[in-house]
């Protein structure tokens, strides 16, 4: 299957795994293009909403904050201009989202707050520049970020409802960012930034509001490994790890580690995959010295039944035993946690993903899952949800 670049570029870095790559491509209609000065402008998005059913009202409001309840989680709309062929080839690509589940990558400002309601997931300006028989791929403004399994586009995801990991992950960079493809195996990216977190860790790293963070500049790099044709039944089978340091400003900071890979297996239905995220805080404010950590690891699997009918499967541990120092927030209020999905996708309509969802999540100590009326909790929570996007 051919994938656009798009599709390519968030499986080359880890954000999606080959097989929900697929199957969302699969599903995309061809791509309009727009009237404009230049004729190779196309836009496409999509519409995305959601059913959620937790039974006695009990919630994981942690990793997923929607409960009992339809929902528009997003509307995105994306303007292209791709690069073509030639050595100093250039484009650019402006991705708009709309909605609740716009908050988390949305464009901080650069210290400018009245910019902080502008829903810009992306606008960035791609760049080619020749080196030896190859090219280093250049974006220039905000662009998601290189790490990670799964990515802020819920349909880009094997799963309705995000991981632990993804929580733990920097979500959008403003600054440059560079990728050198060596072949068709081995590529490189690299980078200078702002950052933006989201869930509860480090919410203001070195966000582009923060005084820190032009003299404390986050750095970004990663690797990616795809197995070649004479790997088998294997070939296709994607390695992806990167590091992203933010050191922030002389008080706080925070390093995430990331290290993923997608393997095809001899049944060609079937893909698994895994992910393991580890998450340093370090803070060197006067009197507190503490140097606080979480880590995460997720196994998924994917089966393709036919060209309609998928089913994929997520399971999760999330360690947060070495988060102490009070100025830090962390997204669970349990040490330890387990969280099993399992989705069920059939696209019944054409350019629609339909899927169903169950949840369970579970604090190993104590009853971090509170109800709607906040007067009951629980140690654990289990989700229900109807998923539907409309891919334009």
């Amino acid at each position: 299957m051919k994938f656009n670049k798009w599709t390519m570029g968030l499986a080359a870095v880890g954000v999606v795994s080959l097989a929900s790559a697929a199957r969302a491509d699969e599903t995309t209609p061809k791509i309009s293009v727009v009237n404009t000065a230049l004729s190779s402008t196309t836009l496409s998005g999509y519409v995305d909403t959601a059913a959620v059913f937790n039974p006695g009202g009990i919630a994981d409001q942690y990793s997923f904050a929607k409960a009992n309840g339809f929902y528009l989680n997003s509307v995105d709309l994306a303007l292209d201009k791709p690069q073509d062929e030639s050595p100093w080839a250039s484009g650019y690509h402006v991705e708009l989202m709309f909605g609740p589940d716009a908050t988390p990558g949305s464009y901080t400002g650069n210290g400018l707050a009245g910019l902080s309601s502008v829903p810009i997931r992306q606008a960035y300006i791609s760049l080619r520049t020749p080196v030896a028989n190859s090219a280093i791929d250049w974006k220039v403004g905000v662009f998601d970020t290189i790490i990670g399994y799964e990515s802020t586009t819920d349909g880009a995801n094997p799963n309705y409802t995000r991981s632990w990991g993804y929580t733990m992950e920097p979500t959008t960079h403003t600054g440059v960012l560079g990728t050198f493809k060596v072949n068709d195996e081995i590529s490189f990216s690299a980078g200078i930034a702002d950052t933006t977190y989201t869930g509860g860790y480090n919410s203001g790293i070195n966000d582009g509001t923060t005084s820190g963070s032009l003299v404390y500049p986050t750095a970004l790099g990663s690797v990616a490994l795809t197995a070649p044709d004479s790997w088998g039944w294997a070939k296709g089978a994607t390695f992806n790890a990167g590091i992203v340091n933010s050191p922030g400003s002389s008080a706080t900071g925070a390093t995430s580690y990331y290290a993923g890979i997608t393997v095809p297996t001899p049944l060609s239905a079937l893909k698994v995959g895994a992910a393991f995220d580890y998450l340093d805080e370090h803070n060197s404010a006067p009197g507190n010295h503490a140097n606080d950590s979480a880590w995460d690891a997720g196994l998924y699997g994917n089966f393709q039944a036919n060209d309609k009918l998928s089913f994929n499967l997520r399971a999760e541990y999330l360690d947060q035993s070495n988060l102490g120092g009070s100025s830090f927030i962390p997204i669970f209020v349990a040490k330890e946690a387990e969280e099993v999905t399992a989705t069920v996708q059939y696209n019944l309509w054409a350019n629609v993903l339909s899927r169903v969802e169950v949840r369970w999540d579970h604090a190993e100590h104590g009853t971090p899952f509170t109800s709607n009326s906040g007067y009951t909790s629980d140690a654990n929570a289990f989700t229900f949800a109807l998923n539907m996007i409309y891919q334009f």
